[in-house]
């Protein structure tokens, strides 16, 4: 049997994200791992058989994951009515008509990304704004956040929801002054429409998750944290079992799944280097852009709206006890500080079960903690996964609902200080994708069009800071941090090659990174300009 062919990366200042040697000039890699790290010359003379890459004296990075996405849905949203940049609700009218009048009749008319905060009309959106442009179409537009959804009068019809139909629990049907209906359905409401929504069939799906895994290769993502159900765990599963998964999964599980994963024995890290069973996830609360973050105080302004939780905190208590005797981790989605002290409360519930078992706890973006709070994350060893593109998108509506609260959102520094593991990424489809975009949000805590100051400085990242919370973090997140998120001897070969060296360039240099080539297990799966023919 003859032994694993050897390749030799060099010509690179490849960062390791590791103390005792942070910078090498040369990688080899068997059989998908790294095995060697150091000088070109000393690797040259313990590997003599080998098939070299020089990389140009360009810069390297392990690569990125993006710890909380919605890969699936990004993917399928590429060929949605994108409502993201619509700045009225007029201009998000005119889109549907247009969209509407090519579509067969009565079809399905998808759309997501509206956000009524950034409208002049200052109010919400109705069935009676679609009606006139929709025909015999069923419309379904989902929010920026992903909280709300907002259709015409004929999917409400579809869904069976009238005057007469009650609120489901952790969800609103909103209303006008008479009972009806008004087309906005927030959070657990939406699950009605979901019902009876036209699905996508397992090709379109394929087709979707390719073109995300593009797109993932071109911004320098190796793997993702996936956050969605049972859709896009079995086209993963299907992609993997063909040899064509070409990202690596982290695959959470919904919560209403639970009693079914634990019954056939599913446990968190069950899987492969390709793909993983995750943790379970959870819904505490809403969001702050549809004011239905589960809050300690009212919403400015909105004196009587604490926002919605999802659950009561005995639920809670009894839903994480449930995963971690489970074998599965807790992944709580909090975003008010109401919802993450209510998570936090629940881990301190489950602690000595949790450490017993091997079990991690996470939140899924922490946004807004009680100053009081901010320092048992670390005491419970808890995993803050966060987005940091949030930070800088939600500024102005932080500032008008939460106002001086926002001293301690999005709470990067005082979390890091404490020891807390930082796990960045993008929550895509509801941000961007790209990772470079979260990065720069991070280290300047402003937006690059945004002739203001960065919001509360003294939150701000260094850029290895950042980069670490999208490997050395990711890692963590997920219990790979023995294979994953460094460049040493015995991980995964994952890797990016850029254009510039970013640790040592000012912040704005973030926003024009070019990733040169992507590489996952030593294979190169994109390359671009000087290495465009790498990944052939």
């Amino acid at each position: 049997m003859s032994a694993s062919p050897v390749t030799l990366f060099t010509g690179m200042r490849a960062y390791t994200l590791e103390s005792a040697r942070p910078v090498v000039e040369a990688m080899a890699v068997v059989g998908g791992r790294i095995v060697a790290t150091g000088e070109w010359s000393a690797l040259r003379e313990a590997f003599p058989t080998h098939h070299r890459i020089d990389l140009g004296g360009r810069t390297v990075l392990p690569g990125l994951t993006d710890s909380h996405v919605h890969f699936l849905s990004y993917g399928l949203s590429l060929r949605r009515i994108d409502l993201a940049e619509t700045r009225s609700l007029r201009d998000a009218v005119e889109r549907v008509r247009q969209a509407a009048v090519s579509a067969p009749e009565g079809s399905w008319v998808l759309g997501r990304g509206w956000d009524k905060n950034l409208w002049p009309e200052g109010r919400w959106p109705t069935r009676d704004d679609l009606d006139p442009i929709s025909g015999a179409h069923l419309v379904a537009l989902t929010s920026k956040d992903g909280h709300l959804l907002w259709v015409n009068s004929a999917v409400l019809r579809e869904a069976g929801i009238d005057p007469a139909t009650p609120d489901p629990k952790g969800g609103e049907i909103v209303r006008d002054a008479s009972g009806r209906p008004t087309g906005v359905l927030k959070e657990e409401a939406k699950a009605a429409v979901h019902a009876v929504m036209a699905r996508p069939d397992l090709r379109g799906m394929r087709l979707a998750v390719a073109e995300a895994t593009a797109a993932a290769h071109r911004m320098g993502l190796v793997g993702i944290h996936d956050m969605e159900g049972p859709d896009a765990f079995a086209v993963f599963q299907t992609l993997h079992l063909e040899g064509a998964l070409r990202v690596r999964v982290w695959m959470t599980i919904p919560a209403a799944h639970l009693d079914r994963a634990a019954a056939v024995g599913l446990r968190t890290g069950l899987g492969d280097d390709w793909l993983r069973v995750g943790g379970v996830k959870i819904f505490a609360d809403g969001t702050l852009g549809s004011q239905t973050a589960s809050m300690l105080e009212p919403f400015r302004e909105q004196s009587a709206n604490v926002g919605i939780p999802i659950h009561t905190a005995e639920e809670l208590y009894d839903l994480v006890g449930r995963v971690v005797q489970s074998g599965l981790w807790p992944v709580i989605h909090a975003i008010g500080d109401r919802a993450n002290r209510g998570a936090l409360d629940a881990f301190t519930l489950h602690r000595v079960a949790a450490r017993q078992a091997g079990v991690r706890f996470r939140i899924e973006h922490v946004q807004l903690l009680h100053p009081s709070d901010l320092p048992r994350l670390a005491a419970l060893g808890v995993i803050a996964s966060m987005q940091p593109i949030h930070c800088t998108s939600d500024r102005d509506i932080a500032d008008r609902y939460w106002g001086a609260r926002s001293r301690t959102a999005y709470a990067w520094r005082s979390l890091l200080r404490m020891g807390t593991v930082l796990a960045f990424g993008s929550d895509a489809p509801v941000e961007t994708l790209d990772p470079w975009q979260g990065l720069y949000a991070a280290v300047t805590r402003r937006r690059p069009d945004d002739p203001r100051d960065a919001w509360y400085p003294d939150q701000a990242l260094t850029v290895e800071e950042a980069i670490r919370a999208y490997t050395v973090g990711a890692a963590v997140a997920s219990g790979e941090e023995e294979v994953k998120g460094r460049l040493l001897p015995g991980h995964l070969a994952d890797f990016i090659v850029l254009d510039r060296d970013v640790l040592h360039e000012p912040p704005e240099a973030l926003l024009q990174t070019q990733v040169l080539a992507t590489v996952i297990g030593g294979v190169p799966v994109f390359g671009r300009g000087p290495l465009v023919g790498l990944a052939s």
